[in-house]
């Protein structure tokens, strides 16, 4: 299958900038995407370790390939058209996704779709089971405004942090989430329910994310230069923090979406908790008084705060360019809120 050949040739030229540690977890639960194991099913290393050295093999041998096009219909479609494409698939229930990533990495996937709806403007794809994907499987993904969630990787990447939570089971927003669900009495279920309570909120934060794009104009640009710094790393969880601002948080406070909310806070990078720790005080003031007015006032106040921030950023670089890196950081730990 062309996509999923794509799909390769994306792994082999990119998968070796993950730390070993995290690139044999995505392996393995790759391999277990690919041989269709269940989440509980345990792994034969002998297995895993056969696979690993074939799938090393076949990259080597196409690192240096040209992306295919994918022909549908007599018709051959570059394989970063995305909309031409699903206009195509959506009527045999399908959906395709071709996008960049984080340091730059395309991503494919051709997956069942189970919902495509039109929000406000904006147009979203909902798929289930993939029939393709590389070695890392975003959730969600925006591009312009078109919107693509990834159910099944969704719910895997829910199960690995319950896992990993579970490893020692610490008493934080993550265990709060957690206990909104019956996972002891009801896994399968549980998991469910919480995938597509959790789904909803990646909606909300890529249309937040769209949105905040319209904002900041040269954006992308800026992210390409300073790719690999801790600038890089700044400036994603501001931007996150913006679209959370806009988007995501208004929308669970004023619902009053207790588990997402938790799940929200727990999934917080260190890096966006470093520099918004009002936002952690405001969450544990909840969890005490149940009264989320705290938590309403930090966002309110926050989305001019972020703006400002990504506009300074933005002008930093358009002073300094490549070597804007260093003052980004010093803006950054400056104007923590």
């Amino acid at each position: 299958m062309a996509v999923q050949h794509n799909c390769h040739i994306s792994d082999a030229r990119y998968a070796g900038n993950y730390t070993m540690c995290v690139y044999l977890l995505k392996m393995r639960e790759f391999f277990r995407w690919e041989q269709a194991h269940g989440f509980t099913s345990a792994l034969e290393n002998e297995a895993v370790g056969k696979w690993l050295i074939e799938r090393e093999k076949l990259w080597s041998d196409i690192e240096e390939h040209d992306y295919l096009h994918l022909d549908i219909d007599g018709s051959s479609f570059d394989p970063f058209n995305a909309q031409d494409i699903n206009e195509r698939l959506v009527d045999r229930g399908l959906v395709y996704s071709a996008g960049i990533g984080i340091k730059s990495k395309p991503h494919f996937f051709l997956g069942d779709l189970i919902r495509h709806d039109r929000l406000n403007g904006y147009e979203v794809y909902i798929s289930s089971r993939e029939h393709a994907r590389d070695l890392t499987a975003p959730p969600a993904m925006s591009q312009g405004n078109t919107i693509y969630i990834r159910r099944e990787s969704f719910k895997r990447m829910l199960w690995e942090k319950l896992e990993q939570w579970r490893w020692s089971k610490p008493k934080n927003a993550m265990a709060t989430a957690i206990a909104c669900y019956d996972f002891d009495g009801k896994l399968e279920q549980s998991l469910d329910d919480m995938t597509d309570h959790e789904l909803e909120s990646a909606i909300l934060h890529e249309i937040g994310e769209i949105r905040a794009g319209q904002q900041l104009l040269g954006w992308e640009e800026m992210l390409s230069n300073i790719m690999f710094t801790q600038a890089e790393i700044m400036a994603r969880a501001v931007r996150d923090h913006l679209a959370d601002a806009i988007s995501t948080l208004p929308v669970l406070l004023e619902n009053g979406h207790h588990a997402s909310i938790h799940f929200y806070i727990a999934n917080l990078t260190n890096m966006r908790k470093h520099i918004f720790p009002s936002l952690i005080d405001a969450y544990n003031e909840w969890q005490t008084s149940h009264d989320f007015g705290k938590m309403n006032q930090m966002v309110s106040t926050s989305r001019q705060h972020w703006v400002n921030i990504a506009n300074s950023m933005l002008e930093i670089f358009s002073e300094y360019g490549k070597n804007s890196p260093q003052y980004i950081e010093q803006l950054v730990e400056s104007s923590h809120l």
